[in-house]
C-alpha cells in the first residue's frame, strides 16, 4: 500500500523511520469556526488497521473532528484548526503538504449516500482515479472490479455498471460510496454516521464490510449507535462538551473497557443511556 508521502506529487518528506503506514495522531488539536471553537485540545492516536468509534452528545464535535482529518474543515468560510494531525509522521496541516493529496490517502463516507447523480456505477468508482490521471483502460477495469468487490457489490452490479449509481438502494448506494473511496488506494477511512439512513438488514451489510476493510485500514466511524459501536469498532473515544459548549475527548480506550468500566463517571452515564 502507497503511503501519504510517496504519492506522486506529494510535497512532504519521507515518513519516520519506523513508522507504520496508516499511523493517525491528532495532537492538541483545536477547531473552530469563525470565533466559536467547535473542539478544544483533542489528542488522540488512532490505531492502524483497526477501526475506531467516536461516540458522544449531538454537538460535542465528532464530526468536526472527521473533517479536520482529512482537511474538508478547512473549506467551511471563516474555519479554521490549530494543533497536528499526523499520518505516517507526517503533519498533513503544514503549508507544503496538498489538501487535495490528503483527501485522496483519507477517504470520507458520509451519513447519507452520495453517488454522483450524473455519473454511472463504473463512472462513480473511477472518478477519482481519473482526477489522478488515471487514463489506461484496463488499469480503471481492474481496480473499479476491485473496489466493488471490496465493497461486496460486484455480484449485485456488474451487469449494469452503465446504470446510474442512483438507481441503486440506498445500502447499494452506501456500498458504492464506500468502493469510490477505496478506489484511490487510501490509508485511512473516516465514516460519519454511514448507516442512519439504512434499514436493519443494509445497515448490518455495512458493519461487516467495516470489520473486513480493517485488515487493511484505519477506519474512524462516527456514530450515535452505542449497540453498533460496541459490534464493529476496536476502540472508543468519548467526547462531550464543557461549560464553554467545545467539545473535548473525556477519554478513550479499548471498546470492550469503554462499555464495561469507564474510568470517567461522564463516560459511564453516557454509555449506559443516563443522559445524551
Amino acid at each position: 500500500m502507497t503511503t501519504v508521502t510517496d504519492r506522486p506529487g506529494y510535497a512532504a518528506p519521507a515518513p519516520a523511520p519506523g513508522t507504520e503506514a496508516g499511523v493517525l495522531d491528532l495532537r492538541s488539536v483545536n477547531a473552530y469556526y469563525r470565533t466559536f471553537r467547535a473542539v478544544r485540545d483533542v489528542s488522540l492516536s488512532l490505531r492502524p488497521r483497526a477501526i475506531t468509534a467516536l461516540i458522544g452528545p449531538s454537538g460535542c464535535g465528532k464530526s468536526t473532528i472527521l473533517r479536520v482529518i482529512n482537511r474538508m474543515h478547512e473549506t467551511i468560510p471563516g474555519a479554521r484548526v490549530e494543533g497536528s494531525v499526523v499520518l505516517d509522521g507526517v503533519d498533513l496541516y503544514r503549508r507544503d503538504v496538498s489538501a487535495v493529496r490528503v483527501r485522496r490517502t483519507i477517504g470520507m463516507v458520509f451519513q447519507k449516500p452520495n453517488p454522483f447523480p450524473a455519473m454511472s456505477i463504473f463512472e462513480n468508482v473511477a472518478s477519482g482515479m481519473r482526477l489522478a490521471g488515471e487514463k489506461k483502460s484496463s488499469v480503471l477495469d481492474g481496480r473499479v472490479e476491485a473496489s466493488l468487490r471490496r465493497a461486496a457489490l460486484w455480484d449485485e452490479v456488474k451487469d449494469k455498471l452503465r446504470q446510474p449509481g442512483t438507481s441503486l438502494s440506498g445500502g447499494q448506494q452506501q456500498r458504492l460510496c464506500i468502493a469510490r473511496s477505496i478506489a484511490v488506494e487510501p490509508e485511512v477511512i473516516l465514516m460519519d454516521e454511514p448507516c442512519s439512513a439504512l434499514d436493519p438488514v443494509s445497515t448490518l451489510r455495512i458493519e461487516e464490510l467495516m470489520v473486513e476493510l480493517r485488515q487493511d485500514y484505519t477506519i474512524v466511524i462516527v456514530t450515535h449507535n452505542m449497540q453498533q459501536a460496541g459490534r464493529v469498532s476496536d476502540v472508543t473515544a468519548f467526547f462531550s462538551m464543557g461549560d464553554d459548549r467545545a467539545g473535548y475527548l473525556v477519554e478513550s480506550g479499548p471498546t470492550s473497557r469503554i462499555f464495561s468500566a469507564p474510568t470517567e463517571k461522564l463516560t459511564e452515564d453516557y454509555v449506559s443511556g443516563r443522559f445524551g
